[in-house]
């Protein structure tokens, strides 16, 4: 595999979630600065030392990564990307409602305050 650089297109998997971004800086102490382009894969929702419970301290409302926001991903989160970047709206529109349907699917505690938690999240990207 070849070594990525700054500038190589690549996608990067940050907590739960999955971006295609672009490397803008390589640190030495093995991670990666990646400015995030479009989002492959929602956040799940909660706490994520305890995925799926509801009894926690906070249930977390956990939001995608901002256009163009950079942040530090660890080397081995960073793969090369081929490919057309999706535009960024659009693919927070498709990664929520994929996001969506699969709690729709799962009937318990955890799958109704995660759509909750949705619901204000989407007001707050997608405000009428």
């Amino acid at each position: 595999m070849n070594e990525l650089t700054i500038g190589d297109q690549v996608i990067a998997h940050y907590k739960t979630g999955k971006y295609v971004g672009g490397i803008t800086n390589i640190r030495t102490n093995g991670y990666m600065v990646v400015k995030i382009l479009a989002v492959l894969k929602h956040p799940m929702q909660g706490d994520l030392h305890h995925p799926k419970q509801t009894e926690v301290d906070f249930f977390h409302e956990r939001k995608a990564l901002a256009y163009r926001e950079q942040t530090n991903i660890p080397v081995n989160m960073v793969k090369p990307f081929k490919g057309e970047i999706p535009d960024y709206t659009e693919s927070l529109r498709q990664s929520l409602e994929t996001l969506k349907q699969e709690l729709l699917k799962e009937e318990s505690k955890w799958s109704d305050m995660s759509l909750s938690a949705i619901s204000n999240i989407e007001r707050e990207y997608f405000p009428i």
